[in-house]
């Protein structure tokens, strides 16, 4: 079996797996039990996966690369391949503070304009990887759908919540946000020690410290985890108001202000799961049961 070995001289934080300038890379044959790291501590993990018809033996620290094993399954597969597909594959950081429990927190549907906002709080293993993970907009339904039993089924902890429309109006869409992840962090079975929160602001939570980090679902794996499990329940509770309204489409939009929603809305009017708070037209439109 041929194996591709890359190894980096002066590790440093990285966003894609490219073999940079200063890498050292060869061609050896590679016997497997080298995928497995030897001489690391804890916060270093070998990760395993298929991709590009290859195997590939990535081994990480908590925000970079160590070194690439890929095992070539075909002889007609190239590097050049393989490296091609691992383009977008990203080392997402694993902790804030390595010896605190952290968990990650992120909201869906802050810019619907129907249906809850949901929000969840995960709490990962520190050397939790998948060559998926990543926020949840980037990923395809397929992704995230396979990503999220994963998860659930990995995480040391994890809570879904939501706060419904009527309470967005009442309260405005930020506040609402901000309570719907104050309650997945009250249901965590764990009492997470510090609170990963994406964005730029947030509600102090009772007796947790927190730290917000924008775009923070495409740099912490517990924040895009807690992003795919929103992303996903709220994904799921669209379709099914969507039996009730079929004519606004939400199977596809899932309440977002689509072509196809507006034109519904126009046509239709408003229902009772719209959140009249936001100016959807410069008209207002009648409520319909």
């Amino acid at each position: 079996m041929i194996g591709f070995h890359s190894v980096m001289d002066k590790p440093e934080p990285v966003k894609r797996v490219i073999p940079p300038s200063n890498t050292c890379m060869m061609i050896m044959n590679t016997p497997t039990s080298n995928q497995v790291a030897t001489g690391l501590d804890e916060r270093f993990c070998c990760h395993s996966f298929a991709i590009a018809g290859a195997k590939v033996a990535l081994h990480s620290g908590a925000d970079y690369i160590l070194w690439i094993n890929i095992y070539f399954s075909s002889p007609s597969l190239s590097q050049s391949s393989i490296i091609f597909a691992l383009k977008n594959y990203r080392v997402l950081k694993s902790f804030f503070h390595y010896e605190l429990t952290e968990a990650g927190c992120d909201e869906a549907g802050r810019g619907c304009f129907a249906g809850p906002v949901f929000a969840a709080a995960v709490i990962l293993p520190k050397k939790f990887r998948h060559p998926f993970l990543n926020d949840s907009k980037q990923l395809t339904e397929e992704q995230r759908n396979e990503l999220r039993p994963l998860i659930e089924k990995k995480a040391i902890a994890y809570a879904v919540a939501s706060v419904d429309n009527d309470e967005i109006d009442s309260i405005n869409i930020l506040r609402a946000s901000f309570k719907a992840m104050h309650l997945a962090i009250a249901q965590l079975t764990l009492q997470p020690q510090f609170l990963l929160i994406d964005g730029n602001c947030f509600t102090n939570y009772p007796n947790i410290p927190h730290h917000c980090i924008i775009e923070g679902d495409g740099k912490y794996a517990s924040i895009a985890a807690a992003s795919v499990l929103a992303k996903t329940y709220r994904d799921e509770y669209m379709q099914q108001l969507h039996e009730e309204f079929p004519v606004y489409h939400w199977k596809s939009n899932k309440g977002y202000g689509t072509p196809a929603h507006r034109d519904a809305i126009t046509e239709y009017g408003l229902c009772k799961y719209h959140r009249k708070s936001f100016r959807l037209f410069p008209e207002q439109y009648e409520l319909f049961d």
